[in-house]
């Protein structure tokens, strides 16, 4: 089996995928839809954004998460100051029947509705954990994940499919402790939980942004790197079984080491 470091490696890097974006608005939800140009069967993702941020900060995620082959859309609804967790959750879920139902790009790709997961950054990692225990989704990925009314810790507790949970060490947004600690040790099924230092809550989106203004953190390089390495292994590990991958999900990495939280 290949070393973790060697997989962190492989998957920092674009895939083996051209990428294709698409509108959602097509097909009746706003939002962004990234594919591979080709094929069928292939897993898919929706993504929920953080508070005040538009879907298009996450674009190079989006897109990485196609060049591996998976399907990426993130719904640009509830982006406003008060948003409601609940419906980001919906729309969520909304997204994964678009992505099904429909045949996506010009060469008519395909989703299969076996190999659904969720992800989410801030009160969209919130949102997919309140998404999460729907039959249809297989696996739940989050980036300071914030609690949210109804509490995500509660929301936690239903899911039966695996969960893999980023933290930043030093979020002044969303501390860890209340947040996605403890979404990771109310987890129904599998859970990890990593602790990335040296970052900050806004740190894995992408580009200027006015809510930078007061808002903690920026974006960051390194840590968007790390995400979407972690991110595909994950997705690709428990969306398409593969087991190749699996070696990085269960070793520590620099400055993401795997967390232990009591019972």
């Amino acid at each position: 089996m290949a070393k973790a470091k060697e997989l962190l490696s492989e998957l920092s890097h674009h895939g083996p995928h051209e990428v294709l974006r698409g509108n959602l608005a097509l097909v009746g939800l706003p939002g962004v839809v990234y594919t591979p140009t080709s094929g069928l069967g292939l897993p898919a993702v929706a993504f929920g954004h953080g508070w005040l941020q538009p879907p298009l900060r996450y674009r190079q995620l989006l897109s990485h998460l196609a060049s591996w082959g998976i399907v990426a859309a993130a719904p640009a609804t509830q982006t406003g100051p008060l948003p409601s967790p609940r419906l980001l959750a919906a729309d969520l879920l909304a997204t994964l029947d678009v992505v099904t139902g429909v045949r996506l790009g010009p060469d008519g790709i395909s989703v299969d509705p076996g190999r659904l997961g969720l992800a989410g950054h801030s009160i969209g990692g919130g949102a997919s954990v309140l998404a999460g225990a729907d039959h249809r989704v297989k696996a739940v990925a989050t980036f300071a994940a914030t609690q949210t009314i109804p509490p995500a810790t509660e929301a936690a507790k239903k899911i039966t499919a695996p969960g893999l949970h980023l933290a930043v060490a030093d979020d002044l947004v969303a501390p860890a402790a209340g947040n996605a600690a403890a979404i990771a040790k109310a987890w129904g099924g599998e859970a990890q939980l990593r602790l990335i230092g040296k970052s900050s809550h806004l740190a894995v989106t992408e580009g200027k942004h006015w809510s930078q203004l007061f808002l903690d953190g920026k974006p960051q390089r390194r840590t968007q790197v790390l995400v979407r390495a972690l991110f595909t292994a994950f997705f690709l590990t428990h969306l398409t079984g593969t087991d190749k991958f699996r070696p990085l999900l269960e070793a520590d990495v620099k400055k993401a080491a795997i967390e232990a939280f009591a019972d």
